[in-house]
């Protein structure tokens, strides 16, 4: 075999991405992470600076005048912004959440009509399938959409709806026949400036402060009839399918935040003495170190392995067991990153408690990739029903 064999390795292109995405996060990102927290408000800086180097939205394809980046590559990305701001790298995985029905399952005229702007920076996308009583059981929503001549008219509430309010597009999820279930439920484009949408005020959330949660609320809108996403009924369906793929995102979220706890506790002992050296030198010390690092570089592997089951599918592969791999990959990197985060915590002592470090922050900003984008209790789930 080849001395030369790069199964495990990425590619020079993905490792020369890293570093401009971290060179530009730590210099355009990071300095306002710990403000865009505090005060609770959008990172505009972050996106300004995202959109002025073409980060944004990687995913989006080259035919509408995005990047075209792979998986792996759109991975990367949201884990180097993630490494100094979690709020931040949501733009980047949340603009890939709500445009993926788009790509996977729109018409060809939608397409262009909405991955352009948002390849150009001109607008963001938002995914709305959560309600207030439709979370783990998406299936069980009640936002409506009923056809009236040329139009579908939405009524109906999403909850849990990230960077709402801001971003400027929203896949919305609603039933169309409520006899079917899930086979009735169908995606279409809702527009912010749409008559009848509104959103609720802003979510008081633990972590992730900086990118705005908030109810999406349907009033009469009434949208033409091709903005439906995809055949009527087949709505649920591309939700799953999306998933799938945006699962890894947050895995890769989860791991950037992980590293980054890491890459700044590693730099705190190696400073702070106690008993006449530094703490790094006491082997209980060092045995938490190398267990953070350990979970991370496993993390980073199954996620790396899941962004590749997504590109080949991408791609027209069926034989990936890209529903058990997306799954795991968040599930452990997110179990992983609560853990790792706390461990800094812990290796700060009594400052790590406090604002004026971000070991805080990061272990706030880690418990959402947990919940978001299906339980950890509910990817277990998943993958039971999907072993490969």
């Amino acid at each position: 075999m080849a001395s030369d064999f790069d199964l495990y390795r990425p590619s020079e292109e993905h490792e020369m991405l890293r570093d401009s995405v971290r060179a530009l996060a730590e210099a355009k990102i990071a300095p306002y992470a710990a403000e865009v927290d505090e005060e609770a408000r959008f990172p505009q800086e972050a996106l300004d600076a995202l959109v002025a180097n073409d980060l944004h939205a990687v995913h989006v394809p080259e035919a509408y005048g995005g990047a075209g980046a792979d998986a792996l590559a759109t991975v990367i990305v949201i884990e180097e912004v993630a490494r100094v701001c979690g709020s931040s790298s949501l733009i980047p995985a949340v603009n890939k959440l709500g445009s993926l029905p788009v790509i996977l399952s729109a018409s060809e005229e939608l397409k262009k009509r909405y991955l352009a702007p948002l390849a150009k920076g001109d607008a963001m996308f938002s995914y709305c399938l959560s309600e207030p009583d439709a979370g783990s059981d998406a299936g069980g929503m009640k936002t409506k959409a009923v056809r009236d001549g040329d139009s579908w008219v939405l009524n109906g509430v999403k909850r849990w709806i990230t960077n709402a309010g801001v971003s400027d597009y929203y896949t919305v999820m609603a039933v169309t026949d409520p006899d079917k279930r899930t086979k009735g439920i169908s995606a279409f484009v809702v527009e912010k400036d749409d008559q009848g949408v509104s959103f609720g005020a802003p979510e008081k959330k633990l972590g992730i402060k900086g990118s705005p949660t908030r109810e999406v609320y349907l009033d009469n809108v009434r949208i033409p009839a091709d903005r439906m996403i995809g055949a009527e009924g087949t709505g649920f369906a591309t939700a799953m399918q999306t998933l799938d793929h945006t699962r890894i995102t947050i895995a890769a979220q989860a791991l950037g935040i992980a590293q980054g706890a890491l890459d700044y506790a590693k730099g705190y002992v190696q400073e702070r003495k106690q008993f006449g050296k530094p703490i790094g030198d006491f082997q209980g010390v060092q045995f938490m170190l190398a267990d953070m690092a350990m979970k991370i570089e496993a993390a980073r592997q199954l996620t790396y392995a899941a962004a590749a089951r997504s590109e080949r599918v991408s791609e027209g592969s069926e034989k990936e067991d890209l529903t058990f791999f997306g799954a795991a990959a968040k599930c452990y990197a997110s179990d992983a990153a609560m853990e790792i985060t706390t461990d800094a915590v812990q290796l700060l002592g009594g400052y790590g408690y406090t604002r004026d470090y971000p070991v805080e922050r990061m272990m706030r900003d880690a418990k959402i990739t947990q919940i978001y984008e299906g339980t950890n209790q509910v990817q277990r789930i998943v993958m039971a029903r999907n072993l490969p």
